[in-house]
Parts: structure tokens; sequence; C-alpha cells
């Protein structure tokens, strides 16, 4: 009996020593061990977003005059950097100012040339087909002011986003190109262009992909530009793609 007993607590002893050691294993193998040089990962709660911007448009017009026809393609890019400053505690909401590059190109049937006495002569191009070239080039620098609005948080980058504001911005340098033949005629000095711009956005897009309109709120040229007469109001209207970068 005394031996049997023995035996009992024996095998209690070796069999806790086999559970210890089992289970040391296991939560040796469970715990992932951090390296010592391992760089914590932190969330921030103050990110900001959509700090530059690239856009691809589609160049139209408004409040044409008579006989008047876009010819081809008219497209622009643009591209900057808008400050994101939130002004809620989820960062959902901000306002952004930036600073940006555009270059818009129009393809038309408006003739956009200059008089022996200096002034611009402006005519309607009956055969547009004919002509090998007739566009208004502009370039100018603008500053976005936005209301943004977002579904982002601290972790989640892909998000919907709704975007609407004003642009602001100067014409610094533009161009109307003639061509046709040996015939070309570049004019860089067309008083009648309101180089001061003012402009309606809106940027509705998820993720990568956000589709964008800008309505110009003045006409691209002042009240002096007519075609017999008749005022030239084209009001410049764009449509196309944006991508944001952080």
């Amino acid at each position: 009996m005394f031996l049997f007993l023995v035996y009992l607590c024996f095998m209690r002893i070796i069999l806790c020593a086999i559970f210890m050691f089992v289970t040391g294993i296991t939560s040796g193998q469970n715990r992932k061990e951090k390296p010592s040089n391992a760089i914590p990962k932190v969330v921030d709660s103050l990110y900001r977003e959509d700090q530059f911007y690239v856009s691809l448009s589609f160049n139209l017009t408004n409040n044409e005059p008579a006989a008047f026809s876009q010819n081809g393609f008219s497209g622009g890019i643009h591209a900057g950097f808008i400050r994101d400053m939130p002004f809620n505690k989820r960062r959902n909401k901000a306002i952004g100012i930036g600073l940006g590059l555009s270059r818009s190109a129009y393809n038309t049937n408006l003739f956009i040339g200059e008089t022996v006495n200096g002034s611009t002569a402006f005519d309607i191009i009956e055969n547009i087909g004919d002509i090998d070239r007739n566009r208004l080039i502009t370039n100018q620098v603008e500053i976005p002011i936005q209301y943004r609005w977002r579904t982002s948080t601290a972790t989640e980058h892909t998000f919907w986003r709704i975007y609407t504001g004003v642009k602001l911005s100067y014409v610094f340098s533009h161009v109307a190109k003639f061509q046709d033949g040996g015939v070309s005629a570049n004019n860089r000095k067309i008083s009648e262009l309101d180089l001061f711009r003012y402009a309606g956005t809106l940027t509705i897009g998820n993720g990568s992909f956000n589709a964008f309109v800008q309505y110009d709120l003045n006409p691209l040229f002042n009240s002096s530009a007519a075609i017999n007469g008749e005022a030239i109001n084209l009001q410049p209207i764009k449509f196309g793609v944006e991508f944001y970068i952080l």
C-alpha cells in the first residue's frame, strides 16, 4: 500500500512537470517578442489630408456669340499645394487654402489677331475645319479656397470627399496661335483678356478618383471685346478628374 501511494505521488509530480513544460512552450510560441529596435505604431491624432493636387480638365465655354464653336479638344492641367486646416475634433471638416499653377487651351473658331496699329482683331473663322491651328492658351497662378468634408480617419486614407469653394487666379502669360499652311501668327498682347479670374469649384469622389467641375464667374474677355458689335462673353466651364496626395 505504501509503495502504491508513493507511485501515485510520483506520477502526479511527473504529470505536473509535463503540463508545466508544455504550457511554457505554448506560451513562448504564442508570444511574439518585439525586437528592441522596433518602431511602435503611432496614430497621428492631428493628421491632415489631401495637401497636393493634380487635375486634368476638359474645357468648355458658355455665353457664346453667334457662329462661335469649339474645334477639337480643349483641355487643361492644374497642380499645386493646399494647406489642410481641420476645425473639428474628428478632423473630417476643414478649410483648405493653397497655391498652384494652371495651363488651359481653347481650340475654337474665334480668331484673335492684331491690327497694324497694335489693337486686337476678333473674327469668326467660317471654315475652321480647313485651318491647321487656332487656339488660345492661358497660363495662370491660382489660389484655391475650399470647404472640405470627408469620411477619413487617422488610419483610413480611402474615403469619400466633397470639397467646394472658389478659385482665384491671375493669367501671367497667354498666346493666341493661328496657323494655316505657311501663314502663322501669335498674339501675346490681348488687352481685352481679363487677367484676374474668379471661379466656383466642386470636387466629389472616393479614394484616388475624383470628379470636379469649375465654373468661371467672370467672362474670359472684358466688355471691349466684340464681333460686329456683339460682346464676346465667353465663360469657361471645366470638367475633369482630380488626384490628391498627402
